[in-house]
């Protein structure tokens, strides 16, 4: 099969190892012909981490070396099968990138956006065949997350859904579907996990090392959130964010934080910059095993559980509008951000009634539309059910 990847980033160099690495034919094309080279050396250091890991040989990275060629211009890339557009989050220069590859593809060929949170419908409206073009969105960094989000636009046709499914299957990639929504199923759930953190902190509830400390000591979580923000980078996840509420028509629930706004305008952007809401150079955050025994450990639970309840309510909503199926939402958040279990089974252990509960008390207390508990919820409490 023969591939063609748009961008040479982190994202597009990342997606175009796990095809060469697949077995496919691979032609990378970017603008920037340096980036296309910083690209490739990026891709040969991944390859020689995997050599001297055991993972994989000489011979092999040779191989996979070798399907991985430059192209020279966009047109070149017109033998293709499926194109995978993984360029900067930008709703017309996405737009016209796809308008001018109709002019040298086949009728047969798949385009695909590695779009996080643009509208993948707005994308195939500006093709002449917008039935073909689909929303592939990888996690970063491809070559180690396993999910891939699969995003019909309206317009897509049923045959090149599973037809995508199947290719990315075959990349030995998790897949599920999610409604062309804002977020789609991750980026759009995920949102109180940031932002209810940097709620907490900007009330003075808990300093951000308690927050982290919290969540990943009690919840469980993989990074706390301020880590996790930081390691992401300020300007992508501001942009997440601010992309999402500006998409959702300024629903508060997924209001940005004027901390990090801030953090943004001072170029603060995280560990890339060395400063982010931690300082790298003299104060990376670090935890002692016994770290418990710094803070209240009721505190703590206090923290986790509100994080965690505004996260169920997410996920709830999702199912509620049918942007994706329960199961999908649940393998999305654990494959596609390291949660430690699906929400909606965390909603059944916590016990719905519980949830709605919390949800409850929040509202009542701030008197915000941010809190208002899933409909879904309130009616699974009323009839007693559960999602499991």
């Amino acid at each position: 099969m023969k591939i063609g990847i748009i961008g040479s980033g982190a994202m597009g160099s990342g997606i175009a190892q796990v095809a060469a690495m697949a077995g496919c034919e691979v032609r990378i094309y970017d603008a920037d012909t340096h980036a296309l080279e910083r690209g490739r050396q990026l891709i040969a250091k991944n390859l020689l981490r995997s050599l001297e890991k055991g993972r994989l040989t000489k011979d092999a990275i040779t191989d996979i070396l070798n399907r991985l060629k430059p192209a020279e211009r966009l047109s070149s890339l017109g033998n293709s099968d499926l194109i995978i557009e993984a360029i900067i989050e930008d709703l017309e220069i996405k737009k016209s990138i796809f308008t001018e590859l109709e002019l040298d593809v086949s009728d047969t060929c798949i385009l695909a956006t590695n779009t996080s949170s643009l509208s993948v419908t707005s994308i195939a409206a500006a093709c002449q065949k917008p039935e073909r073009v689909i929303g592939i969105h990888f996690f970063n960094p491809a070559t180690l997350m396993p999910l891939v989000e699969i995003i019909p636009a309206l317009q897509t046709d049923p045959s090149v859904i599973s037809r995508s499914k199947q290719i990315i299957n075959e990349w030995g990639k998790t897949t599920v579907l999610a409604k062309d929504t804002p977020g789609f199923i991750v980026n759009r759930i995920a949102r109180p996990f940031y932002g209810e953190a940097l709620r907490i902190f900007e009330e003075g509830i808990a300093d951000m090392r308690t927050i982290d400390q919290s969540l990943k000591e009690i919840g469980g979580f993989r990074m706390g959130a301020f880590e996790l923000m930081d390691f992401i980078g300020h300007d992508v996840n501001y942009a997440v964010t601010e992309s999402i509420w500006r998409s959702l028509y300024f629903d508060p629930r997924y209001k940005p934080s004027l901390s990090q706004k801030r953090l943004v305008e001072a170029g603060f952007l995280g560990r890339k910059s060395g400063r982010g809401f931690y300082d790298y150079e003299n104060a990376p955050p670090q935890y002692n095993t016994d770290s418990l025994l710094s803070f209240s450990k009721e505190l703590g639970q206090k923290i986790v559980h509100r994080i965690v309840v505004m996260l169920i309510n997410e996920a709830a909503d999702a199912l509620f509008w049918q942007i994706a199926s329960r199961d999908d939402i649940d393998l999305a958040m654990q494959k596609g951000v390291n949660y430690p279990k699906g929400l909606l089974q965390w909603a059944d252990d916590l016990g719905i009634e519980n949830v709605v509960y919390s949800l409850d008390e929040l509202y009542d207390t701030y008197r915000e539309d941010r809190y208002r508990c899933s409909p879904l919820l309130r009616k699974m409490v009323i009839n007693k059910e559960s999602f499991y």
